[in-house]
């Protein structure tokens, strides 16, 4: 929890798990949806990482643009399969063939955390991974996670918070970043922001 918070602070992020984990922290915060077209960041030939940083930063630059005096966070949060960056499925046979891959060995989540203030040309983007060892989901399981719908836009189709214990045997990092913010990244980078 922070000690003291001088420069306001904005989530750039529509994510109500963000939100939460950022509120349950302590932070004074708005929230405003980036401007972004998360499409037109390619995924070839670019570390996993790299990526989500990109996402990250830019997330944070299209509202900290709007906004000079605040510090405004970014977060992007991907599974890493083998090497294959992996993101939110477009649909239900997407999230089933997802569900499948990633159930079937581990996996990492990684989150890109960015924070940005244009006042004085602040910028600090890093990312944080966590390994994820699945358990082994039946066909029943796998149908009715699909069914329930709650693989809609999450990064991997599913979310650690919903049914952690069905799907998840353990993991090696932090929970909050595979909740899609790194709670513990966050506090070392937010520190190094002038104002707090």
């Amino acid at each position: 929890m922070p000690n003291k918070q001088v420069s306001p602070v904005i989530l750039a992020s529509a994510s109500p798990r963000r939100r939460q984990l950022l509120a349950e922290a302590g932070y004074k915060f708005t929230v405003i949806r980036p401007d972004i077209d998360e499409s037109s960041f390619t995924t070839e030939q670019i570390a996993p990482c790299k990526y989500a940083e990109q996402l990250a930063l830019a997330k944070a630059k299209s509202v900290a643009q709007r906004y000079p005096d605040s510090a405004v966070i970014g977060a992007d949060t991907i599974v890493d399969s083998r090497g294959e960056i992996i993101g939110k499925p477009a649909d239900a046979k997407e999230a089933r063939l997802i569900i499948q891959r990633l159930f079937s060995e581990p996996h990492k989540v990684i989150t890109g955390l960015a924070i940005c203030r244009f006042r004085d040309g602040f910028e600090i983007v890093t990312c944080d991974s966590t390994t994820v060892y699945p358990k082994q989901l039946s066909q029943d399981q796998v149908d009715e996670h699909i069914e329930s719908g709650r693989w809609k836009d999450k990064s991997g189709a599913y979310a650690i918070k919903e049914n952690g214990d069905e799907f998840i045997e353990r993991i090696e990092g932090s929970l909050t970043n595979v909740m899609g913010l790194p709670m513990e990244l966050l506090e070392r980078l937010i520190c190094k922001v002038p104002g707090f």
